[in-house]
């Protein structure tokens, strides 16, 4: 990306920026539980417009194309789902998902949780603006791994785990780790491991040409979460 193009899309990428803190707060925040997918629905929406106002291609925000990523997400999510059966059969590693954030909820309010709150409020939002929006007006391309605006994107996914960091420390196996660090560290930590897990669901966005491959990925992987938690609770 040339210096002149960097310029004229730094008003979107403090525009998207602004979005993006103005939909975590109103979700973690303001708003009541069920509204919490319908903001990040609307978040999503509001950064494909900017960043198409701002001249990113529908295969520059890898909104492009459906086989690809739609296979490389599936093979992605095989392999958590076979992470997440491993964890499953080996006593020793539930308590990684003894999570005190989790509650005791029934079927229909697991489905909820998964397939309203998570899917469209979690996963939606992040892979848009995360491994869409933000990477392609950083100058990221499907054609060739670029270090400077990946790295940008994952920064801000980072930050943007800083209000839900704040309740790490009700995961057991977290607490059983740190439970004598300030929560302050924990939150820190919290979002650096965010960070990284945004280069890591990049990558599955890069090597399927599209969004969708990490969107799979990272809804096998909040969704099987939560789910395993109920289960081993």
């Amino acid at each position: 990306m040339t210096h002149a193009v960097a310029v004229r899309r730094a008003p979107a990428v403090a525009a998207a920026v602004v979005t993006l803190a103005a939909s975590t707060t109103l979700a973690n925040r303001v708003l009541p539980g069920w509204a919490y997918p319908l903001c990040g629905l609307v978040a999503a929406v509001l950064l494909v417009a900017l960043a198409r106002a701002a001249g990113c291609t529908w295969r520059d925000l890898g909104l492009r194309g459906f086989r690809r990523p739609a296979l490389v997400g599936l093979a992605g999510a095989a392999l958590i789902a076979v992470v997440f059966g491993i964890a499953l059969a080996v006593p020793a590693l539930r308590t990684v998902y003894h999570d005190g954030r989790v509650g005791d909820p029934d079927f229909g309010q697991l489905l909820w949780l998964t397939c309203g709150r998570i899917l469209f409020g979690t996963v939606l939002i992040e892979e848009v603006a995360f491994r869409g929006v933000l990477p392609a007006l950083f100058g990221a391309s499907d054609e060739k791994w670029r270090w400077r605006p990946i790295l940008a994107a994952a920064a801000l996914f980072g930050l943007w785990h800083a209000l839900p960091a704040l309740a790490i420390g009700r995961n057991a196996a977290v607490h059983a780790v740190f439970g004598s660090t300030p929560a302050v560290v924990l939150q820190v930590l919290a979002m650096a491991a965010a960070g990284a897990a945004g280069v890591f669901l990049h990558w599955w966005r890069h090597a399927g040409r599209g969004v969708l491959a990490s969107v799979l990925v990272h809804f096998t992987t909040n969704a099987g979460g939560l789910t395993l938690a109920v289960l081993v609770r």
